[in-house]
């Protein structure tokens, strides 16, 4: 049966949106370039630095994912109360210069300090982006909007291996965080030009009674807290992320160690990899959360549950395969599956919070699952790695991921049980 939702009285579309969601777009495709550019530098570093995988894990994540997650709320906060526009303008710069600090790092410890200053930059990237984008899309647009933003994920993700294994291939790996340092730099101000701060909620049902024009900290927290679905949303996308994290990360080095590839080889073959089965991933994603979420809440839940679900096995095939060529075909379909969830989920997580918290739901969801996907995926891997190493030598990486796939069965656990609390939580 369709469920019955408010509605906000029919508001123009504004003729803006879709420059700001491409730039928007952009911001975020440098968010990823410059977070996943060491899973093909991974190698080069390690050998220079004489690292274990359980070290080069940590510096992929735990350095990272600190104080990305850690300042993540109290920027929201501070975004949901004044001008985004500004706040991602500083944050994008923020990152791209510390990406290219990355360059000029001399050993481990400096590497981990720099990687820090760009998870303090990122912080404030996301969230921020989120609640611009329900001010400019309707509800009945946003999944699909939110996926169009979150193209940035697989397509950054994409740019960053490539243009990485062609500079470091061409002159280094110090080159490669410099250049695209730069170019993020170059991109704020235009950025800043061309966004405008819309009105807050203005698709939403108004007024809202009881819930002040500014909310506090404490009491947006405990507006999102109290609700089941926040909790089981969050928990269920940081097990799937620690699994799409990890393999971000680790596959590049998979592939040069079992498969025998180059620099440049692993660079291209899972850059395509990323661009065809991530865009088609997310697209679908947000495409199946507005249409089958419009009718039943509950789907919104259920089709990242069921992605996952077909994801697993998926992964385990292609990893065990000992053709290269088979394998790429076969992670074409768990890179889609496992990215299926950000449309229909962040837009999900938009309407567990009127509109003046929704910046902090956001980033308070984005705290548990980078926390626990990016601090823990790439490590728990690399460490699993360096366990089984002595059983299986070069080929431990390839059980250490097939090992995290499990978590993506964990995840749709979580998200059938999602399924059944997102009625009641849900705010119009």
């Amino acid at each position: 049966m369709t469920e019955q939702t408010s509605q906000a009285p029919p508001q123009p579309a504004d003729p803006r949106r879709l420059t700001v969601l491409a730039l928007l777009f952009v911001v975020y495709t440098f968010n990823f370039i410059d977070r996943q550019i060491m899973g093909i530098l991974n190698t080069p570093i390690q050998e220079e630095l004489g690292a274990t995988d359980a070290e080069m894990g940590l510096l992929g994540g735990l350095s990272f994912a600190l104080f990305y997650t850690g300042l993540g709320i109290p920027i929201a906060w501070l975004a949901d109360r004044s001008n985004r526009t500004w706040i991602m303008t500083a944050a994008l710069t923020l990152w791209s210069g510390f990406t290219a600090l990355c360059g000029v790092a001399q050993n481990y410890t400096q590497l981990f300090l720099t990687r820090m200053g760009v998870g303090v930059g990122e912080a404030g990237g996301v969230a921020p982006a989120y609640s611009l984008i329900s001010d400019y899309f309707p509800p009945n647009e946003r999944a699909r909007a939110l996926a169009v933003y979150s193209f940035g994920i697989p397509i950054g993700s994409a740019a960053g291996i490539a243009l990485g294994g062609i500079v470091a291939s061409l002159v280094d790996w110090r080159a490669a965080f410099v250049t695209v340092g730069l170019a993020g730099v170059l991109i704020a101000p235009i950025f800043k030009l061309l966004v405008k701060e819309p009105d807050r909620g203005r698709y939403d049902v108004k007024p809202q009674a009881g819930v002040p024009e500014k909310a506090g900290l404490l009491q947006s927290l405990g507006v999102i807290t109290r609700k089941p679905s926040f909790w089981l949303l969050s928990f269920g996308a940081s097990c799937s992320s620690i699994m799409g994290y990890g393999s971000f990360y680790w596959i590049p080095t998979f592939l040069r160690r079992s498969y025998g590839f180059d620099l440049q080889q692993a660079a291209f073959y899972y850059a395509s990899i990323l661009l065809i089965g991530g865009v088609i991933g997310v697209w679908l994603g947000g495409l199946l959360g507005d249409k089958l979420g419009a009718k039943r809440r509950a789907m919104f839940a259920l089709v990242p549950a069921g992605a996952w679900m077909l994801a697993l096995p998926c992964y385990a095939i292609g990893l065990l395969s000992p053709s290269p060529l088979v394998a790429f075909f076969l992670f074409l379909a768990p890179t889609a599956l496992g990215l299926v969830w950000l449309g229909p989920v962040i837009a999900a997580v938009q309407h567990l919070a009127p509109a003046n918290m929704r910046t902090t739901a956001s980033a308070s969801f984005l705290f548990i699952n980078n926390l626990i996907g990016i601090g823990l995926g790439t490590y728990l891997l690399g460490l699993l790695s360096d366990v089984l190493s002595a059983q299986f030598g070069e080929e431990s990486l390839r059980y250490s991921i097939l090992a995290g796939s499990g978590f993506y069965l964990v995840a749709a656990l979580l998200y059938l049980v999602a399924a059944r609390t997102l009625r009641r939580d849900w705010v119009d």
